[in-house]
Order: C-alpha cells, then structure tokens, then sequence
C-alpha cells in the first residue's frame, strides 16, 4: 500500500470512472459537492451520518477525497492540522445533534487561534425543527459566539452563494470558522435542471470589508517612534505567519537591528536560531524576551493578540514603551493593552509599507550587546546529574531537535511538554509549528499532525504529545495505519497530567489530586494493534539511537519515551504576576 492512500480509497477510485459517466447533479447534496469543487476543496475530514447520508452519497457520485477520522473531534482537528500548515482553509463535515457537537470544541479553538475553517453539519428536516427531533441540536445557537459566521441553509437555490461566502469568509481578514448547517431535506430538495444554482460572480457583504492595506499617517507616526527608540523590541505572533510576511519581518528586524520575540503561536516567523530571536515571551517564555518587553521604550506588536499567558500582571506589562499595535482584527487593538499607535491591517502590507520608506532606525548596539549577556547570564535550563539514566524531557526534545535539524513539521497536545518543545525545538521554516494556544485543548497535537501529513505528504511531520492528552485521541492511529501515514508519534511520558501537577506542587502545596496516572496502557502493544511500530525508551543511553532509528523512518511510527515525573517547565511568570518576577530563572 502506498503512504497516504487507503484500500477504500483505491476501490472507490477503481468505481470512479463508471460513476462518474453517469453522474448528473439533481439534488441540494449534488449542488453543495460540486460547490466545493468550485472552491478547489481537495479534501474533507469527516464522519458520516444519517443527516448528511444524501451528501456522502453525492461524494460518492462526484468524488472529493474524504479522510473517515474515528471520532468527530479528530476530524476538526485534523483539518486544523491541514489548515495551519497549508495556508487553505480546511473543511469538516459531522452528522445532526451528536455529529456536530462533538465539533464544538474544534470550532472554539480555530475562532481563538484564527484558523480557517468551512464546517458543514446536518441537521433535521426544517419541518421538525424546533421538535426535539432525534439527532437535533440547536447547532445555530450552540455556534454563534465562537464562529466568524453561521449559515442554516433553507433553500437549494442559496446553497452555491452561502459555500462561496463562506470560504471567503473563512479565508479572509482575522481567519476563522464558519459553520454551514444543512438540513436533510434541503439536501434532498430538487432543482429545476434547466435552470440550476449558480453563485453569484461577486461577494456582496457590505458588512464584512477587511481592511489589508495600513493607514499613511499611522505608518509615518510608526516610524517617528522607530527611530527615537533606544531599546526597541518586535513582538511576532500568527498573524505574521498567516499573512506570509516572514520573510518582510526578518528583513525589517535585520535592517534596523531590532530584537524579535514570539508569541507561543508566532514561533517560526522568524527563524529560531536567527542572531536577533529572543526566544518565546510570556509565561513560560525565555527570561530575556520578558526583560526585552519589560525595558523597552518600543513595543512593536505585529499580529499577537495580548492574551494574559503572554501579558502577566496588565499593570506592570511594558510599563516604559510606546505600544505599536498592527493587526488585522481592529477588535484586538486596545482590548488589553492601551495602545498609542494602532494600525489597522495586514502584517505582510504593514511591514512592506514600513519597508518602503527610508529612514534612520535607532541605534540598539547598547541595547543588543546587553540582550546577549542577558542570554549568556540566563539562559534556559534545567538539572542533570551526569550518572543518572532517567530522562529529562528537555534532553528528548533537544535529541529530536539534533536529529530533525530543525526541519520538521511539528505539532503539540497542551501542558508541560508543548511549553518545553517550544522552548527547545528551534524552528527553522514557516507554517511548521501547530498547537492549541488560545484554548488549550487537549486531544489537538496528534490528529493536528495527521491533517499536517495530509497537507504535506513529503515533509517529517512528528508530533509531540503527552501521555494524558494523547489518550483522548488515540484512536485516530486507525488512520496511520489506513493509510501507512509516516506520523511520528512521541509520547512523552510521566504518568501524570504534567502541568496540572505542577501547579499543585508550585501552588497547592504537592497535594496531587487527581492529577497522577499509574495505570497506564502498553503503548507500545497499542501501537502493534494499528500494525505500527512502536518503541519505548527507558533510560538515556537507549534515546539517541531509538529517536535517530524512529524519526528517519519512512513509516509511521510510536514511541513511548518514559521521562521524569517531576520535573517543572522554568522559568515560569506566576498567575497575578508581571513579566519581571518570574519563578525559576536560575539553577537553585
């Protein structure tokens, strides 16, 4: 079998030709299929059921690639996973009543993270709407807040312009998820053949007009600031990435030799050994990125909402430096942090536009020369003695890190080891880091990594779980072994729910309440159960060969890599706490 194809898949492609000499649109289902063929939909993460049998049936009849995920909620976030990587907007499809609501918690990640996404759900007959009908939910009402738009199709005539609209919508301004809810019967409605659906050829919302190109005044009064400042940081988050401007941001920080920290989701904006890259801010961030923030006079903001996790304490975050705001959701500018210069646009234009005009940027040698021993005094750490077998989690990341060179797609469940794979997997490209950070969602990084395969088949993909999380998803490994998809799963392991513990030892005084977990399964039998190789790594003379003979593999793989149990992610800023009191800064 070859990767990325299944045995269903290649039947169905064996029947595609005889289906497709008799195929001829008839029905909303039919008009819906062929919708997303006009808007160059590739592939569908999905799971079928009674209310969207008439769509599956059209599928069949008008082929899509559908990738059958094992529960709902690794279906969305699967297309998350391809969404993020690729840069096109993924699509899900879920039955009526449970089928979408096993959704919800994908949709409230991609509104917070701001990834695309086009999710159809089937609802009940519109005449048995509002009934208690079996399989209905209220899926209009459950969605609105954490969706750009909703849509509940009423007649097959709409269904071409609403699939339109809500691509554009999806893909357009601050990304994010629009919901399509599809009663059976409009799938099932009849059209006149002579006379059928067709989108409009323009978008008419006059209510929705994203603003892309940036202000003249506020760009001058931009670089006013710029150039009177002495210690000057950019703070990079997704909205660089999703506007493609890695490489605007790397250039503009070069020519005015100004300092870059990430958000947790800006990481690979800009390279991740680059000589200006401070590291990750925030609450588990690097020391100096948080001490950059704290002394600068200039905080230049590009595509990063103020999220507590990356503020602290509001009252003492960046109190000396002029706030520079560019993003392009205006809702985000001043919500937290009071903004002096605020633009309103897309980061790619924005650092163009600041890019176009020569000026005089500061002089930041004092400013860069002190950064560097800030870093040499306090970098990021952790304790080892050199007799001692067990592994620390920092040494795996930083092994898969040596064998990967930096090149992988990586993507992460929620807890201790996402923070330590941000701190210590240095990303060398764009578009390769994939992790829930608004929501925290855990069960995300595995079938995250599964939708980053699918997008791209030739790049390492590995995904970094832990040993909770990774149960909440687990049995998406169907779809590795479907397909002999090449995901690399690392789990590491501490039998415990890692940050939850942490904060009972940091916080609750070491009471573990209900945050330890003895009672593991076999991952390694789990794994031979999907047909997959499985390995487990005990002690750290075993790791280096396990990672380099697991990783460089071209099959799908897993390893249960056993780590210490309580060890802490530092440094680390305490919740109420500012950006210059973190915690753990320093070897005791």
């Amino acid at each position: 079998m070859s990767a990325n194809v299944s045995i269903n898949e290649k039947e169905q492609l064996a029947t595609t030709a005889t289906v497709e000499q008799t195929y001829q649109a008839k029905d909303g289902a039919d008009v819906l299929v062929q919708a997303l063929h006009d808007q160059g939909v590739e592939i569908i993460f999905g799971y079928p059921g009674g209310a969207v049998l008439p769509i599956y049936d059209a599928m069949y009849k008008n082929p899509i690639r559908h990738i059958l995920t094992r529960h709902e909620q690794g279906a969305i976030h699967a297309a998350e996973g391809y969404a993020r990587v690729s840069g096109k907007t993924g699509v899900v499809i879920a039955t009526s009543g449970p089928g979408a609501t096993n959704l919800v918690t994908g949709i409230a990640d991609a509104m917070i993270d701001s990834i695309p996404l086009v999710v159809f759900t089937g609802q009940v007959a519109t005449s048995v709407i509002g009934t208690d009908a079996f399989q209905e939910a209220d899926i209009m009402g459950i969605t609105t807040p954490i969706t750009k738009h909703n849509y509940q199709v009423q007649d097959v005539n709409d269904i071409p312009r609403i699939v339109k609209e809500a691509f554009h919508i999806a893909s357009t301004g601050r990304k994010g998820p629009v919901v399509v809810d599809f009663p059976k019967d409009v799938s099932q409605m009849l059209f006149d053949v002579e006379n059928p659906p067709q989108a409009p050829d323009e978008i008419y919302l006059p209510g929705y007009q994203p603003t892309y190109k940036p202000n003249y005044l506020q760009i001058q009064k931009a670089i006013q600031a710029i150039s009177l400042a002495k210690n000057p940081v950019i703070l990079a988050g997704a909205g660089v990435l999703f506007a493609d401007a890695r490489e605007e941001l790397t250039a503009f920080a070069e020519k005015y030799r100004i300092p870059v920290t990430n958000t947790l989701l800006g990481l690979g904006s800009i390279h991740g050994e680059h000589e200006l890259f401070l590291g990750m801010a925030g609450m588990h961030g690097t020391a100096t990125a948080n001490t950059a923030i704290t002394k600068a006079d200039l905080l230049l903001n590009i595509g990063a909402r103020f999220d507590d996790r990356l503020t602290g304490n509001l009252a003492t975050f960046a109190p000396n430096a002029t706030i520079v705001h560019i993003d392009i959701d205006p809702a985000e500018i001043g919500k937290n942090v009071p903004t002096d210069i605020p633009i309103v646009a897309d980061a790619k234009e924005a650092l163009k536009a600041i890019l176009k005009k020569d000026f005089d940027g500061p002089d930041t040698t004092d400013w860069l020369a002190y950064l560097r021993n800030h870093a040499n005094e306090y970098p990021l750490w952790y304790c080892k003695n050199d007799h001692d077998q067990e592994i620390l989690p920092q040494e795996a990341l930083r092994l898969v890190h040596k064998i990967t060179e930096g090149d992988a797609i990586v993507t992460t469940d929620v807890g201790q080891h996402q923070m330590w794979t941000a701190q210590y997997y240095h990303l060398n490209n764009d578009h390769a880091w994939v992790t829930s950070g608004g929501l925290g969602t855990m069960g995300f990084g595995f079938p995250a990594a599964i939708g980053a395969q699918f997008a791209k088949p030739d790049k390492k993909v590995i995904s970094i779980v832990g040993d909770a999380g990774f149960q909440m998803t687990a049995q998406e490994l169907s779809i590795l072994q479907e397909f002999n998809l090449p995901v690399k799963i690392v789990i590491l392991n501490n039998s415990c729910l890692g940050m939850v513990r942490q904060w009972q030892e940091t916080f609750y005084e070491e009471r573990y309440s209900s945050s330890l977990m003895p009672i593991q399964p076999d991952f390694v039998k789990l794994a031979d159960a999907y047909s997959i190789k499985g390995y487990r790594i005990n002690t750290i003379d075993e790791a280096e060969a396990i990672f380099k003979e697991a990783l460089l593999s071209d099959e799908p793989v897993l390893i249960d890599c056993r780590v210490k149990q309580l060890e802490c992610v530092y440094p680390m800023v305490a919740p109420g706490k500012g950006l210059h009191e973190m915690i753990g800064v320093k070897k005791n």
